[in-house]
């Protein structure tokens, strides 16, 4: 009997870990830069090795996907990294130069782990801005921003961050997000 219950909760924590493990093997082969069969079996072996003998939290998702709102954030996010490319160029070669920066303080709405890391990760990637603190209990990003002269500039980091987390939520987030969210 021990056996059954061992081999059930082994293949439970293979499905936790499944999306971990698919990733893991993504990049592996992102990493090779070919998609061959010894890559792809050899980054299973490595993406189990790594789930069995390290510790990881299970990647808890929220088993919703709306394709629209996925779209808009995808639209939102090239949008902004284009414009922003600019504006960091047009900063760094002018004259006057990157004069002004400020870390902004931004209190999200949710508190999963997952919405937390996306937004870091998407505030992180718009050149001029990067998150390089997270305050996991309270939910707060702490970001770095070039140009901002005002406290205008800083209160547009912050929405910037805002509708960022919103957008991610509506593509992505759980139930008890789009409730703290509203």
């Amino acid at each position: 009997m021990s056996g059954t219950v061992g081999k059930r909760e082994f293949r439970r924590r293979l499905w936790q870990q499944l999306p971990l493990v698919v990733a893991l093997v993504v990049l592996w082969l992102l990493l090779w830069g070919s998609v061959t069969l010894l890559n792809v079996v050899g980054g299973v072996l490595i993406a189990i090795v790594v789930t069995t003998f390290f510790y990881l939290p299970a990647v808890e998702l929220s088993g919703r996907f709306n394709p629209f709102w996925f779209v808009v954030f995808l639209a939102r996010f090239c949008a902004s990294v284009f414009t922003a490319s600019f504006q960091v160029a047009f900063q760094a070669i002018g004259p006057r130069g990157i004069r002004s920066n400020a870390i902004v303080r931004i209190q999200l709405d949710t508190r999963s782990d997952l919405m937390l890391t996306l937004t870091a990760m998407t505030v992180s990637l718009v050149p001029g801005s990067v998150a390089f603190e997270v305050d996991r209990e309270n939910s707060v990003l702490f970001v770095h921003a070039l140009g901002t002269r005002s406290v205008d500039d800083v209160e547009e980091v912050r929405a910037d961050a805002l509708r960022i987390e919103r957008s991610l939520v509506l593509a992505l987030g759980s139930k008890e997000d789009l409730r703290r969210l509203r």
